[in-house]
């Protein structure tokens, strides 16, 4: 989803921004410590069961065996994540940069620590910075001020009005709210309606066939709104 989601919304902003900006999607890469065997993306694992090691039942020659015990040694994996930056075509300048936070960037760990360089990075630039929060789980980024309680949330830090930024906080229940693309001053900023992209990517990609309904959410839901969530799946005859 992170990776379709990026790409789909590089196409749709394309458009309405041409001529005088381009959308490139950029990658970031690490290496991160791995326990357990990755399959497709970074943040999806399956658990192997632990091999049987087989030992002579005689001793060599003279020598007694011990039975040996199957352990893990460290690993690493080269991780990629992607995010968008706008460019000024005469200048090729960064004008902003939209990040879609993935479950390494809110665990401890290389991938947040490599996500927190990039953010502080583009925090003490000129360039606007845009940072959307899809994830329920895990350590929010940093606020000077208390975070307001919301399930997702979208960050606008424009460089003109730092340190003071807008964030848009809303629940499982809400539609996500469409926010305006900062640009270069005096040119129009084209509305960026997430909700959509993501039905459409929600469509495309077939989700729908691939998400099992009767489970319950991952993370599980507050009361109420696994009450609401069950009363709509109902109606969809997903459960």
């Amino acid at each position: 989803m992170h990776n379709r989601l990026i790409v789909n919304l590089a196409d749709t902003l394309g458009p309405q921004l041409r001529p005088k900006y381009r959308v490139a999607v950029e990658k970031r890469t690490y290496l991160d410590r791995v326990e357990s065997v990755f399959v497709g993306l970074p943040d999806v694992t399956i658990s192997t069961p632990i091999p049987k090691i087989e030992t002579p039942s005689e001793p060599l020659g003279v020598l007694a065996t011990a039975p040996a015990i199957a352990v893990r040694t460290p690993m690493s994996e080269e991780v990629r994540e992607y995010f968008l930056e706008i460019r000024e075509i005469a200048t090729e300048t960064v004008i902003a940069a939209i990040e879609i936070l993935s479950p390494k960037n809110k665990r401890s760990g290389v991938g947040r620590e490599s996500y927190l360089r990039k953010r502080w990075e583009v925090l003490g630039s000129l360039t606007h910075f845009i940072e959307i929060d899809l994830l329920r789980e895990g350590k929010p980024m940093e606020l000077v001020e208390e975070r307001p309680t919301g399930d997702y949330n979208i960050l606008v830090s424009r460089s003109n009005r730092r340190p003071w930024a807008e964030l848009y906080v809303f629940g499982v229940r809400s539609r996500i709210p469409a926010f305006a693309l900062p640009l270069c001053a005096g040119d129009e900023e084209p509305l960026v309606d997430l909700q959509a992209v993501l039905s459409e990517v929600y469509q495309r990609a077939g989700f729908d066939l691939a998400i099992d309904y009767a489970a319950e959410a991952n993370p599980l839901l507050p009361k109420e709104d696994r009450i609401w969530a069950d009363e709509i799946l109902r109606q969809q005859g997903r459960r």
